[in-house]
């Protein structure tokens, strides 16, 4: 392994020091500068409101207590402005979460931390993300033929993923790729704007971030490879290809 990983452990719950909004629809189910952190698994964190800060209107008591991975707790769907969500929330009724809600990301059509939209899930605290100028030399392979080769890349380093190399597209060898429809999202780089599969290849192993998030501007327009699909080769050594959950 030759990047750090997420230590966080299970049942681990913080403070969430930002303001937390989620909307179903045009309906803010939940408006909260009170929201706990809460992992239930190591990677990331998922948000627990209290009560108070969702609109009680819009919870429906589904009738059924689970076991959840921090607790017992009762179940509730969502229902406002004629969109049903079922199995949208979990409220815990004891522990260090008790009398706060859990909602299933995917429930909600639109979550914002202060004023900034987030996907896919909360940002956790732990993670670092640095978009970083270099000047290694970066070549980018698949089966001998070279895809792209750059001495101008940014390196994008994420906790518990492995260093991401975004390269100008001038030194991406596009005659390679096809363009996709593919379209993915992440809590810490934004939305993808282009995907590309390589011709008559594996598909969409490289992507481009149009409008990334503030914290990883420096990204905006190269071009990144799917280090576990291709082969990289940095300063002359060919990288082993990482096993994981292609984070892009």
């Amino acid at each position: 392994m030759t990047y750090p990983q997420a230590l966080v452990p299970v049942g681990h719950v913080e403070p969430v020091p930002r303001r937390v909004r989620a909307f179903l629809g045009r309906h803010v189910v939940l408006d909260t500068t009170r929201a706990r952190y809460g992992w239930e698994w190591p990677p990331y964190p998922q948000f627990h409101v209290p009560r108070a800060d969702v609109d009680a209107a819009v919870l429906v008591d589904e009738g059924v207590d689970e076991d959840r991975p921090l607790g017992r707790a009762r179940r509730y769907g969502l229902q406002a402005d004629r969109v049903v969500r079922p199995a949208a929330a979990w409220g815990y009724a004891e522990g260090p979460l008790a009398g706060h809600l859990r909602f299933e990301w995917s429930a909600l059509d639109e979550w914002f931390e202060e004023d900034e939209q987030v996907f896919v899930h909360p940002r956790s605290p732990y993670a670092r993300v640095d978009a970083l100028r270099s000047q290694r030399h970066v070549r980018v392979e698949l089966d001998g033929v070279v895809l792209a080769e750059s001495s101008s890349p940014v390196l994008l380093f994420e906790t518990g993923l492995p260093t991401r190399c975004y390269l100008p597209r001038t030194d991406v060898r596009l005659e390679h790729l096809t363009p996709s429809d593919t379209r993915t999202q992440c809590p810490y780089k934004g939305r993808t704007s282009d995907y590309w599969s390589v011709t008559g290849g594996p598909v969409d192993v490289a992507w481009s971030y149009d409008s990334p998030a503030a914290a990883v501007l420096p990204v905006a327009g190269l071009v990144a490879f799917l280090d576990e699909a291709v082969d990289v080769v940095v300063d002359g050594v060919r990288q082993e290809r990482p096993v994981t959950h292609f984070s892009r």
